[in-house]
């Protein structure tokens, strides 16, 4: 397997980036790094913490240092958060040296997970339709990703198989 490129997983709150990015890295070996969880070990504030406390712009910002950080080197699994792609620094820097993957799933699928959770800040004050539509705004620009996984049918291992696929012929 060419290693020149990190694989970077993106897409929506609950689409399993993490869950897929564990898999992925046990399958090929490689080192996983999920965006979310080194921010809150550096912080030693879960997200919705930082979100409270420090407020979304601070997030940000953190979350584009960090990422762009974890994003040099090469041979690694990198979980961007779900809104690590729509960062312009981030997203230029994956579609030009790295391999990208979006976990995309039906919307329905996308608002129950996000519902059931309450450790999603964006989510924790957002209807139904407040989630649509950041979920089509987001869409658009996911799309930009090399590779678009429609996981609604599909298992994890089906997933993980599928990005294994995709990267090899690359």
């Amino acid at each position: 397997m060419d290693l020149n490129k990190n694989i970077v997983l993106l897409g929506m709150m609950g689409s399993g980036k993490s869950t897929i990015g564990y898999l992925l890295s046990k399958n090929i070996n490689l080192n996983f790094f999920d965006v979310d969880n080194f921010i809150e070990k550096e912080t030693k504030l879960k997200i919705h913490e930082i979100f409270q406390k420090k407020g979304e712009v601070y997030f940000r910002n953190l979350e584009e240092k960090i990422t762009l950080k974890l994003l040099k080197g090469k041979g690694k699994i990198i979980s961007l958060g779900g809104g690590g792609f729509i960062n312009n620094n981030i997203r230029k820097e994956v579609l030009k040296n790295h391999i990208s993957f979006w976990l995309n799933w039906k919307n329905s699928t996308i608002i129950n997970r996000i519902l059931k959770s309450k450790k999603r800040p964006i989510a924790i004050s957002s209807s139904e339709n407040d989630l649509k539509k950041l979920i089509n705004e987001r869409s658009n620009i996911y799309s930009e990703a090399k590779f678009k996984i429609n996981c609604e049918t599909l298992t994890k291992n089906m997933i993980v198989k599928n990005i294994i696929e995709l990267y090899e012929k690359n």
